[in-house]
Formats: structure tokens, sequence, C-alpha cells
């Protein structure tokens, strides 16, 4: 510590390059720091569904494959369900096969089972009673100038009707808004009925997507669980019952590796910073050579010198990484609820912030080792004379 003021002068000796090369360490440990918090909340998301007051069933095959609707009232039956809806994919675009809207067709008592969810009384007595009738989330309502009365079509290039037309006509007779932010991705959602899809396609055929159930105690939600997987069990139709975050995390995983991504996309920003501090590192122990055979002149050991150059190195990382962390301790909570519930971010915990101070002196030892090597070996004749 008593050479400290001597690797603070060295290392902002050139005040511009090293803060371009600290924005540039900034940056690759908030994007850190916001991946490993997305590979972090995969990771724990099936780990254990008590203290959830919801649970979905899917397909344990995969989240495309469809379910008996028949298993509606066998669920129901599970001792500590309290109730259960379900839904279907509908996959729905407006005038524009872009204009993509998350569009689902479900059971009648599906909004029960979401009380963050709010719709008028008049709405929901209105969607009961309209066959063809949708809600709509507010935003989307906005998004397109849509108003209750309105009649309009919907494109569906999974399921097209019995004719073959791929148009749905519906009915707005109401719309959705969030009451919680973790809900907030349901102003963006139609919701229709699930008869009147499963009447007007040959593709469905008394088949839903996925089961919803409210569980009566939050704590046994694990044995409600296996029970309902239990039904399904060695038929054709085996189920995975988990969270609605185990559901999600479930369902990208079957898209794409999300580790591998997330491993791959930090090794090229970790293996380009590696060049970039290198070669700050480089040009700031070249620029002082004369200075560095001044210190060994004066009584400075080659093993000081050595030490200085690579403290110099990882202080340089360490102040870069820890502001990178910092920042992305303070967005990730912002991303989390701007996305409306639809990312479950744990932020940036102890775990992720050891493997990061890990991974800030790696790099800043591995950066300083060869020019920390060239100052310690530097002969003094030659460096004063300029050779």
């Amino acid at each position: 510590m008593k050479y400290l003021h001597l690797i603070w002068a060295a290392l902002f000796r050139r005040k511009t390059r090293t803060i371009l090369t600290l924005v540039s360490i900034v940056t690759a440990f908030l994007l850190f720091g916001m991946l490993d918090a997305v590979r972090t909340s995969f990771d724990q998301a099936g780990q254990s569904a008590n203290g959830a007051q919801r649970l979905q069933t899917g397909s344990r095959l995969s989240f495309i494959q469809t379910l008996p609707s028949g298993l509606n009232g066998q669920i129901a039956q599970v001792p500590g369900v309290k109730s259960v809806a379900f839904a279907n994919w509908f996959g729905g675009a407006y005038q524009d096969p872009h204009n993509q809207v998350f569009s689902f067709a479900v059971s009648d008592n599906y909004l029960d089972q979401f009380p963050e969810i709010e719709a008028s009384p008049e709405a929901r007595k209105a969607f009961q009673n309209t066959r063809t009738g949708i809600l709509v989330g507010e935003k989307l309502a906005q998004r397109f100038g849509w108003k209750v009365g309105d009649k309009i079509p919907l494109q569906s290039t999974i399921f097209p009707l019995h004719d073959g037309s791929k148009n749905w006509s519906f009915d707005i007779v109401g719309t959705l808004k969030a009451k919680e932010a973790s809900a907030g991705w349901y102003d963006q959602t139609v919701l229709m009925h699930w008869k009147y899809f499963d009447e007007g396609t040959a593709y469905n055929r008394g088949m839903v997507g996925w089961y919803v159930s409210r569980i009566s105690d939050v704590n046994q939600a694990d044995r409600v669980a296996k029970a309902i997987d239990a039904i399904s069990a060695n038929s054709d139709h085996e189920t995975r019952t988990q969270t609605e975050q185990a559901a999600a995390a479930a369902w990208m995983k079957q898209l794409a590796d999300i580790g591998l991504i997330v491993g791959a996309i930090m090794g090229a920003v970790f293996f380009t910073l590696l060049l970039l501090s290198g070669n700050t590192m480089m040009q700031a122990v070249r620029e002082r050579t004369s200075e560095l055979a001044v210190l060994k002149t004066i009584g400075f050991t080659s093993p000081s010198v050595l030490m200085m150059v690579l403290a110099e190195s990882v202080l340089l990382l360490l102040i870069g990484g820890v502001i990178g962390l910092g920042l992305a301790s303070l967005l990730i909570p912002i991303v989390a609820k701007g996305s409306g519930g639809m990312l479950n971010l744990p932020g940036v915990t102890g775990g992720s912030w050891m493997l990061g101070l890990g991974i800030m002196v790696l790099i800043g030892l591995l950066v300083g080792a060869l020019p920390a090597v060239r100052a310690m070996r530097l002969n003094i004749v030659d460096a004063l004379a300029g050779r």
C-alpha cells in the first residue's frame, strides 16, 4: 500500500487513454452483470415451486405439444388446487404479418386465476356472452387505435379456419389493465374464447396448450405439482408442472441454449477487453522506460518494479469492473420492471460479484504480466541511454 500513490500517478499519466480504457472495461462488466443475471434467473427458475401462488402445466415433451382438455377436471380434483383454467397460443397478427400481437384462446374462468389483471365487470360479462368477443390490453388498443365495439380481423398462420382462410373476425368487448408491474405484458395482449377458437379450426380438436392452477397453500406447491404430473404419468401426454417463471425459462431453453449464448458473448467481450487493456499497459510501460530505470537506480528492486506494474494493471481492471457491476446492479431492477414481468431477474448476486472480481484480477494479471516482466528485466544503463 505504501506505493499506492506511485501506482495511481502512473495509471493516470495519460488521462485520456486511461479514461477511454476505463469506459471499455465499464461497458464490458456492465454487460457481464446484465447477462449473468439472465443466466442466473434461468438456472434458478426450476429449483422449487414452493411459494408460488400459481402453477403452469404443459407438455413434458415440448411447449408446442398440446394436452387433452379433459385434464381440466382431473387437475381441479387434486388436493391443494383452488381453481384451474387453460389457454392456447393463437399467434395473431393485425393487418400486416409483422404486426404480431400476443393472443391467446382462454377458458371462461381464465382471468379468475390472475387477480393482478383488471377488467371491468361489464367487460367480463360482455366477454362471457359474446362468442366472438375479445379483451385487449389497454396499451395494445392505444397502439392500433382500437375501441370497444370495433370489429377487427386477426391473421393466424398457425391456425387457419375450416375454410382455409387465415382471417379471424373478432369483436372488442372490453380492455385489460395490469394492476401490478409483474403483469404489465398483459397490457399488450388479446384474449379470445377457447370454444370459438376450438370450433373454428380443424387443427385443435379439444386440445389445449397449458393449464394454470391456483394453489390453496403456497408452501405445498411442490407437492401439488407432483400430484398433477402423476395424473398423466406413463401416458402419451405426460406433463410438467412448474412455476410460471420456470415455464418461461424452459420455453426459452427449448428455443436456444441460454448458457451457451451468454458464455459465447462474454467470451468475445473479454477477449476484446484483453487485447485493448493489454495494449494500454504495453504503451504505458514503454513510455515510462526511463522512469522505471530511475526507480531501480534509487533502490527499487526488480521484484518491486514487477509488482508495481502488475498492481497498476489490476487496479485499472478493478476500477472499471466495479463501476460496471455497480451500474448493472442499478439497471437490472429497472429493466425487470420495464419488461412488465416478462423478465424476472435476480440482480447481481454475491456469486456474480465474486466471479466478476475474479475475472477482473485474472485479466489484470494477464495483461500486466508481459510489461511487468519487461520492466523487471530492464537494464538501467540501456534504459537511461534510450536504447
